[in-house]
């Protein structure tokens, strides 16, 4: 019996998801920015529950702070790509 075709094209939820998390991506280096000025009212609530889920940013003390995953991410935006 022949194997059935391997999905290539990603279905529209998937396609959300992934520019969702693209575009939060893009936006965690100015998240940090406003937690390390203590802005993090500036933050959007859905963006910062987005964070917490993704293991980028976690609350600690009642305050946010970025995990080392945060960290990393930010540090691949900031080196050049090869």
């Amino acid at each position: 019996m022949p194997t059935p075709p391997i999905q290539k094209t990603a279905t529209k939820a998937q396609a959300e998801q992934i520019a969702t998390r693209e575009r939060l991506r893009i936006a965690l280096p100015a998240a940090v920015d406003l937690l390390q000025h203590r802005q993090a009212g500036l933050i959007d609530t859905d963006d910062i529950d987005a964070y917490v889920q993704l293991n980028w940013l976690e609350w600690h003390g009642g305050g946010l702070r970025l995990t080392i995953t945060g960290r990393n991410v930010c540090a691949q935006m900031s080196t050049p790509a090869t």
